[in-house]
């Protein structure tokens, strides 16, 4: 199973540390597409903070976020998993894991960057500001500058199992499964059960819940039918949709 997930906006301090080492990230083959995006958003940062800010879509009041930019070399790194914080990455726990279900975690979940393309949890990385809705000067719009090195390095990624889409819609232009690999991939949509709506916070905490249930677990569906399976023996309440589209519904928003 490789899960997909979105980064969080917010992140952890980098803390002190050794530096990012860019040979050492997985999937290697998004190392030149990763030096392309460090390297402008480095020099942009370090160039013209104001153009950086509208470059980047910043408020005055995350101004500090540049000068992070302008260190993402020389900052101390830490695991991808520890950076990333937010409702999911709350709700996901992975530092509350035990053994086991870390293990899968590090080899299971993908998660999406701006900057990285994509990262595994246990990759070490600095922490930094860059969404895949920007649009840098040189490279252009984030999420068409990865597609090409995504759509070589994925479908080896994803392996003969199912690929869970949990990505936000900005992260799903850097790559879309197709042929067989979208035939076993999943998306999941949370319901709120008595009104059918989709509430963003709750929808996020729920997928963070559904992905630690499923590493806790070490469910290993191999495709759409069977992750419902698991989720139902999860006790979770799911309904199938078209093309690997699924609802669950949870009754209390929290």
């Amino acid at each position: 199973m490789l899960v997909l997930l979105p980064p969080s906006e917010g992140k952890a301090a980098s803390g002190r540390g050794a530096p990012l080492k860019p040979e050492s990230l997985s999937l290697p083959g998004l190392a030149e597409a990763r030096a392309a995006v460090l390297d402008e958003l480095v020099e942009l940062c370090v160039a013209d903070e104001e153009k950086a800010r509208e470059v980047l879509g910043l408020s005055e009041g995350l101004r500090g976020e540049i000068a992070k930019n302008t260190e993402l070399r020389t900052a101390g790194a830490r695991p991808a998993g520890e950076i990333y914080t937010g409702v999911l990455y709350d709700a996901l726990g992975l530092a509350t894991l035990d053994a086991a279900a870390r293990k899968r975690a590090r080899a299971s979940l993908l998660v999406f960057s701006g900057l990285w393309g994509a990262v595994r949890v246990d990759d070490r990385i600095p922490s930094y500001r860059c969404s895949m809705g920007v649009k840098l000067p040189g490279l252009g719009a984030l999420g068409a500058h990865w597609r090409g090195a995504m759509a070589s390095v994925l479908p080896e990624a994803a392996g003969d199992g199912l690929v869970l889409d949990l990505r936000s819609s900005a992260y799903t232009s850097a790559w879309k499964p197709k042929g067989e690999v979208a035939a076993r991939t999943a998306t999941v949509r949370v319901l709120h059960a008595p009104t059918r709506k989709v509430v963003s916070h709750f929808n996020k905490a729920t997928k963070g819940r559904i992905v630690r249930s499923l590493l806790k677990a070490g469910a290993a569906p191999k495709d759409p039918v069977e992750l419902v399976e698991a989720l139902r023996d999860l006790k979770y309440v799911v309904e199938e949709g078209k093309a690997g589209a699924l609802d669950v519904l949870v009754e209390e928003i929290h």
